[in-house]
């Protein structure tokens, strides 16, 4: 095991401005923290109940199922009870057809009366279109009244038919009523006047399936619940549950508020402090650089926010919020070794809030691993709708796991949790391209930015190609000198190329200064006095920043433009001055004023930049001269004091001396003479 570094710890733990961060993360945190307190019991169905035996200390009701309610509604869902609406001018119009064909037909008025005395009887109970007629109840709605009614009760023209025969049998026994009613013509009389409102049936259906009682019993104060180390079975659990459920509700937090708000301090430092410890042990390079760190507190407390205000709008809509995107956030900045820390951390809090806050944390963790390895497979355009797939399968799976384990079946398929998991897997690839908003606010380089940067076919680099081919040869050495060198020290590789790409982009300005451009035979600095010709050289570092400000390059680019001559010399000019008989004192004409390298990329950057230079003057590329120029080259850096802001030690010098070393030989390795022909 590492031993832990105590000096390097008290000097990072020792930034106020990161202590100032946490403060407010603190506060912030404790603004959005609810105000209430946490059911004190945790326990498992299938698990010994860890506790002193429980006795009821209030009445509560007993809480059905998801089962027995989903079963309920299903019974309910097939009563579905039919609504029909009474219309008065059929039976106007009935009647006023037959007394118009009594008249007509001069039917005596004795046969007259006894039909329409059946007719009104008919028609005043109602009549429905022909149908079998079942004992079920079914709502009539005449005028503004709705009563229920036995369908058997009610007509159809048949039954009527019946009835109005039968009436006329009774009333008039003298005469055949199957003649009498043949020549009325009652059959065509007889005409429904229910009529079936699918409207208002589907209304009263959807009212009596949702309607359903949530409670099922009622437990009292003093009652048994559960006895010390007595398992949890699956009607205990039904009970906790229920208890759980009215405790919070009803009694919550009965305690002193200032207690609970010290309590809640506390979780929130607690949680502080183990994101700061994850990211010492991690890359201690992020407490030190203030926007890495801002941007890592930012994103723990805008994560703890979302949560917060999400669980008080419906805590089954933490299935709906895109964890996974928090990690893509992380890795677009800083090392992928600090990413996972920080978010595992960072999801902490539904352990703590959520109800089913294990599944969540599960999920969240799950989602969060499967996003940090595919999207660095399926990175651009459409094929990041592949991660999708990839998280909303993963995200499943942990949540039937978790279903297997409570309940024991998968069945009834919650298909809203399974939709919100959906649609959550589906903005983790639509929220993403906030990180160019967070890029610009936070003063960061993302990755995407920085691959754009490193790409050769960009319009400045081609413009440094094609002005300036030497440079543009020379900075693709140093690129990839650089790039090998900071992996072997734990740097940041995309941040060197980007960096030894674009150090020398203000050599195009005049690229005939300098001798990588120069034309064969032509020799600028014939005419020029050994200061002046020192100038030329030390302005290529202003000429580069007017470029890159010109060209919106990030101050992340820029950094190293300023730092890659440090406070060097023009060592050439300045020997060929005092050779001159210029005075060795007068120094400050051939020294560059830039800034000295602070990271570990900056620092690989300057000594490559040194060593792919020198190389070229080499007169034999063995393996004692490589080693010697490029020891020498880092001891002239050490020397001049150019190393003294960076945390480079010297065992990443001598690692960055071994990878150099190993590399201008492979660049320089020697070539097979191929043999003449001979005459």
């Amino acid at each position: 095991m590492e031993r832990v570094d105590f000096y390097k710890l008290r000097r990072v733990f020792g930034k106020r401005s990161n202590f100032l961060v946490l403060g407010i993360a603190l506060v912030v945190m404790m603004i959005f923290y609810p105000v209430d307190g946490k059911f004190r019991y945790q326990y498992k169905k299938g698990s010994p109940w860890l506790y002193e035996t429980l006795i009821s200390p209030i009445d509560f009701p007993l809480l059905k199922t998801q089962q027995e309610l989903a079963e309920e509604r299903n019974r309910a869902a097939e009563s579905m009870i039919q609504y029909f609406r009474s219309d008065d001018g059929v039976k106007s119009q009935v009647l006023t057809d037959f007394s118009g064909k009594c008249l007509s037909d001069s039917v005596p008025a004795a046969i007259r009366d006894a039909v329409t005395e059946s007719l009104v009887k008919v028609y005043n109970m109602g009549v429905l279109p022909e149908r079998t007629l079942t004992d079920k109840t079914v709502f009539i709605q005449r005028g503004r009244n709705a009563l229920p009614e036995i369908e058997k009760d009610l007509y159809t023209p048949s039954k009527a038919l019946k009835l109005v025969r039968s009436d006329l049998k009774y009333a008039l026994p003298h005469i055949n009523p199957d003649s009498l009613m043949d020549a009325l013509d009652i059959a065509t009389l007889l005409v429904p006047n229910l009529a079936f409102d699918q409207n208002t049936t589907e209304e009263l259906h959807h009212k009596a399936a949702d309607y359903i009682s949530p409670t099922k019993g009622m437990v009292y104060a003093g009652e048994h619940i559960v006895t010390e180390g007595e398992t949890v079975t699956a009607e205990i659990a039904e009970i906790l549950d229920s208890f759980k459920a009215e405790y919070l509700k009803s009694v919550g937090y009965s305690g002193n508020l200032l207690l609970l708000h010290l309590g809640h301090a506390l979780i929130i430092i607690i949680l502080l402090i183990m994101v700061y410890v994850a990211v010492y042990f991690s890359d201690p390079d992020v407490l030190r650089h203030q926007n890495e760190f801002n941007f890592v507190i930012f994103i723990l407390c805008l994560n703890f926010v979302v949560i917060m205000l999400v669980r008080k709008i419906a805590p089954e809509f933490l299935y709906l919020v895109p964890f996974a995107v928090i990690v893509l956030y992380l890795s677009a900045f800083l090392y992928n070794r600090v990413v996972l820390p920080v978010y595992l951390v960072a999801m902490m809090p539904l352990l703590l809030i959520s109800e089913n806050g294990v599944e969540l944390f599960t999920i969240a963790a799950a989602a969060g691993c499967i996003a940090f390895v595919s999207f660095s497979l399926y990175e651009r355009g459409w094929l990041q709708f592949i991660n999708t797939i990839y998280i909303f399968i993963v995200c499943v799976i942990v949540h039937i796991g978790f279903k297997l384990i409570a309940d024991g079946t998968i069945f009834p398929l919650e298909s809203k949790i399974y939709l919100y998991l959906f649609i959550a897997s589906i903005l983790v690839v639509i929220i993403y391209p906030f990180v160019f908003l967070m890029e610009k606010v936070f003063y960061m380089v993302s990755i995407s930015t920085l691959k754009d940067l490193s790409d050769t076919e960009n319009a400045l680099l081609e413009e440094l190609s094609a002005k300036a081919p030497g440079t543009f040869q020379h900075s693709l050495q140093v690129a990839n000198l650089a790039e090998r060198a900071v992996v072997a020290i734990g740097g940041n590789p995309r941040i060197a190329r980007a960096g030894a790409l674009y150090h020398d982009i203000g050599k195009m300005s005049n690229p005939q200064a300098f001798i990588e451009n120069a034309t064969p035979g032509v020799d600028l600095h014939k005419d020029l006095t050994p200061m002046e010709s020192a100038q030329l050289i030390i302005k290529h570092v202003e000429d580069g920043i007017t470029l890159a400000e010109k060209n919106r390059l990030p101050k992340l680019v820029q950094d190293f433009i300023l730092s890659h001559h440090g406070h060097s010399m023009t060592e050439f000019f300045y020997n060929v001055y005092c050779n001159g008989g210029g005075d060795p004192q007068n120094k400050a004409m051939f020294t560059y004023k830039g800034n000295l390298p602070v990271s570990k990329e900056e620092v690989v950057v300057m000594i490559a930049d040194a060593v792919e230079a020198a190389s070229r003057s080499l007169k034999e590329y063995s393996e004692e001269s490589i080693a010697a120029l490029v020891d020498s080259v880092v001891a002239k850096r050490i020397a001049g004091n150019q190393l003294i802001r960076s945390d480079v030690t010297f065992r990443n010098l001598n690692t960055i001396k071994a990878v150099m070393k190993r590399q201008i030989k492979e660049i320089y390795h020697a070539r097979i003479a191929y043999p003449k022909i001979k005459a």
